[in-house]
Order: C-alpha cells, then structure tokens, then sequence
C-alpha cells in the first residue's frame, strides 16, 4: 500500500456526516451518477470526480480522481469523501476494504439500459445519500418524461434505420457496438435498430465488418468523430462509401455524456438522437 495511504486515513476521519445522514463530501465515479446527484442539488457536495464526469458545467471544474478509468484507494482518499459512489463492477473488492478500513463508505450502483432502468437507478444514488423522498419526486418526473417521449417515437415516421455505433479514439482505435451495451439499448429507444446483430458489447473495428453490417447511420460521440478529423474525414475512411450512411453522408455525433445518460437526461438522449435518426 502506498506510504501516503495511513496520513489521508487520518485525515478522512475528521469528516462525518451530517445530522440529516447525508454526507458532506462526496466522490463520484461516473457520469450519470454525477448528474443524477446534481439533479438531486448536491453539487456542492461533489468534491471529486472521474473523467466520464463532465455535465453539468459546474462538474468540468472539478479535481478528476484519475487521468483514466482506473482509480486507486489512495487517490480516491487524497479527497478525503465520506461516501464514494461507482457503478458496480467498477471499484475492485480490495479497493473496497481499503477504504472501509479507514471508514470510508462506499457504494455501487447498478444500472438497466432500459426505460425502467432510469428510475431504478434515480432511486439508487438518491437512497444513497438519504434522500429517498427527493428521489422519488425525481424519479417519477423522469418517468413521466419518458413515456411521453417514447409514445412521440412510436408514432413517428421513422422506420427504424440500422444505426452503427462506432467508438473512436483516432483512426487506430476504435470498436463497434453490439448487442446488450447502453448504445444498442439507446439506438433502440430512439426508433433506430443496431446494425451489428453477431455479437455483444463492443468488437474492434474492421473494414468488412462496417461494409457487411452497411448502416443507414453511422452514430459517434462528437470527440470521437474529431479524433477521426471530422465528418468529410469518416466518408473517405475505406468501405464507407459503399455503405447506405457513407451514400447518403448520414453521420450523426452526440455528446458522449447524454447519449450513456440512463439516467435523468436519457428523455432528452432519446428525443436528441431520434431526431438525428430522422435526419431533423
């Protein structure tokens, strides 16, 4: 264990939380749980952060816990949190009972790529930090707004167009998405259907996979389309020209973070990207 570790140990002790049960400081290591604490006005409360973490604009400002998705207990520590909240999987179980040990709490957080799952997970940060009542009122309203933008893509026109989600870090990385992650679940809420069928979560990219899924829509965040140089840049990239999206120029880029908020924006993911399927 790190030589710093026992010192930040000292330290954190001399944080509590307050008479209501909610804690002072807290460290948030995801995106949508970033926002949903937001929504529930706690970000004030938010003392550090990862790097999915970026919205609402106050978040940007914030210490990142790692320059990647990877964190340590020391690091995690340095911030000195009462409560550390991460997607389930994510904290290993030593990383776990090392901050324990030094009365850190920690909790994970289990999220469903589906419209009951936005809720569920609404009620899960906001139990965490002792506002059930607060997120109840949140989770019903984001429900509420779901349906109503749901009923609005099934009555639409849109005839559920093969989108290729394609994550990219430069033309020499990147992978596709297939079935069972949160941008299959996203295309589908949107009216859309994914493109790659064969296999689940993500595969490295290849020409031929692109050229035999042929999209009609080829979707990325927007940092992925500029590490690739753009949208002109993505249509000279090979085999895209012979696919229906590469044809038609129908690239559509998205703020990462909204588009893997199953969370309090996903209404707003959905309408977003429904639109874009749509060619609005």
């Amino acid at each position: 264990m790190n030589k710093l570790f026992p010192f930040f140990a000292a330290a954190i002790m001399l944080f509590s939380y307050d008479t209501q049960g909610q804690p002072k400081r807290i460290v948030s290591l995801n995106g949508s749980i970033t926002g949903t604490l937001a929504a529930l006005d706690l970000s004030r409360n938010i003392v550090a952060v990862d790097v999915t973490s970026v919205w609402p604009e106050q978040i940007k400002s914030l210490p990142r816990v790692s320059r990647n998705r990877a964190v340590s207990a020391e690091g995690i520590s340095f911030f000195r949190p009462d409560l550390v909240i991460a997607p389930a999987g994510d904290l290993s179980r030593e990383v776990i009972v090392q901050l324990k040990s030094v009365g850190i709490q920690a909790v994970a957080i289990r999220q469903a790529y589906n419209k009951a799952g936005a809720p569920a997970f609404i009620r899960e940060v906001a139990n965490a930090v002792d506002l059930k009542q607060k997120g109840e009122i949140l989770a019903k309203k984001t429900s509420a707004d779901l349906t109503t933008v749901l009923n609005k893509v099934r009555s639409s026109a849109i005839k559920h167009p093969k989108v290729l989600f394609i994550n990219a870090r430069g033309t020499g990385t990147m992978s596709v998405a297939g079935k069972g992650s949160s941008l299959d679940a996203i295309i589908q809420l949107a009216g859309g259907k994914n493109a790659i069928q064969e296999f689940n979560d993500f595969k490295p990219y290849t020409t031929e996979a692109l050229v035999k899924a042929n999209p009609d829509v080829i979707l990325l965040f927007d940092s992925g389309l500029s590490s690739l140089g753009g949208k002109e840049a993505l249509l000279k990239m090979p085999g895209v020209s012979f696919t229906t999206a590469g044809r038609n120029k129908h690239i559509v880029e998205m703020d990462g973070s909204l588009l893997t908020n199953f969370s309090t924006r996903l209404p707003e993911a959905i309408k977003e990207l429904h639109s874009k399927l749509a060619g609005r």
